[in-house]
């Protein structure tokens, strides 16, 4: 990846980590070093100059999202948020973690007046900049803010958020469960084991050796969202399983992921700061977050499966070679096809045919 910055900042990155793994006796929990990795201020990998988004390695950026590979992303996905926004009798749109702020140029266009107001909660002072040159042809209806609206009624949108959220990490060695933090050795960081009462959800499956993740805070994220939404609807897209797949005895390494120039590595102790870590989503947790605190869970299904409900294939007629290559990505099976997945909450409003979820739902496996 090209990185403008220099050596400075992720010097200081690794200081900061440095300091706060001391802070805490020589043992940081996972899900707090991932925290300050991708957002500590001015540091952590969403907070500083450096380009995370574009099409490929030639573009300087990391990885490509869905609204990056195709406009016709935004165009379907806009059908299925202009029912919902009808629904409701609503014309506001949020969306979470706006990165580029593809998605909401697309979603703006291609919704016209059925949206008046366009918020964006979104943490990075340097994405929101970046946004802002992107919807500058907008700007009369978007506004961003670091922190939860109070109320929402209208639709919200999250493409590729609950994946960075932080992650608690566990380790099954045969005999005990252990949560796994991040100690010092010299100068480098390693991984370190402590007893811990957590356990995954699904009791039994582990071998020896299995390292996994809990979702903790985006469960806590979707609950916080269902307190704050007073009528509409939520659609979020992520990569992930439901539960039964994400703890199987064949899945022993666990999810994480780092994404650095358009190449994936496993490990998040290297480079920090320089790269994009991840986790896949137990949906089965998400799902059962919202409706414990509230939601009605609209569907659930594959990103193509709910693409072609949402009219994708029309969107493509009479396009070009490269048009429908790019969206052919958005769909087949070992591209974004069917590991992204989409589900879609509802509160206060009824809807009983969601276009997106119309045929292949999967709510069933959850």
């Amino acid at each position: 990846m090209q990185n403008d910055e220099p050596d400075s900042v992720s010097a200081a990155l690794r200081r900061r980590l440095h300091g706060a793994i001391a802070e805490a006796g020589g043992w940081l929990g996972f899900d707090r070093f991932m925290e300050l990795a991708l957002y500590a201020p001015g540091l952590g990998y969403y907070s500083r100059a450096a380009r995370q988004f574009g099409h490929g390695p030639g573009s300087g950026s990391d990885f490509v999202t869905a609204p990056e590979l195709s406009p016709l992303f935004g165009r379907a996905l806009a059908r299925q948020l202009r029912q919902a926004l009808e629904v409701a009798r609503a014309t506001e749109l949020v969306e979470f973690g706006a990165g580029s702020g593809a998605l909401a140029a697309q979603l703006l266009e291609a919704l016209g007046d059925a949206v008046t107001r366009y918020t964006i909660v979104d943490l990075s002072g340097t994405l929101r900049e970046r946004q802002r040159e992107r919807l500058a042809a907008h700007a009369g209806k978007v506004r961003w803010l670091d922190r939860w609206p109070e109320a929402i009624e209208g639709v919200v949108v999250g493409n590729e958020v609950l994946d960075a959220m932080p992650v608690q990490l566990l380790h099954f060695d045969g005999e005990e469960w252990a949560e796994r933090g991040v100690a010092v050795d010299g100068e480098r960081f390693v991984f370190a084991d402590r007893p811990t009462p957590l356990r995954p959800p699904v009791a039994g499956f582990a071998v020896p050796g299995t390292v996994t993740e809990i979702h903790r805070q985006a469960e806590a994220f979707v609950a916080t969202l269902a307190r704050h939404l007073v009528r509409g609807a939520v659609f979020l897209i992520d990569y992930g399983f439901p539960e039964a797949e994400y703890y199987h005895p064949q899945r022993h390494g666990g999810t994480l992921m780092c994404h650095r120039a358009h190449r994936a590595d496993a490990d998040p102790l290297a480079d920090v700061g320089d790269k994009d870590i991840t986790a896949h989503v137990n949906f089965t947790g998400i799902a059962l977050a919202g409706q414990q605190a509230g939601l009605d869970v609209l569907g659930y299904t594959t990103q193509a499966h709910f693409l072609i409900n949402c009219g994708l294939l029309e969107l493509l007629q009479g396009a070009d070679a490269r048009t429908v290559a790019n969206a052919q990505k958005l769909l087949t099976e070992h591209e974004m096809g069917e590991l992204f997945k989409v589900i879609g909450f509802g509160r206060g409003i009824e809807l009983p045919e969601p276009l997106g979820f119309a045929r292949g739902d999967r709510t069933h496996t959850l």
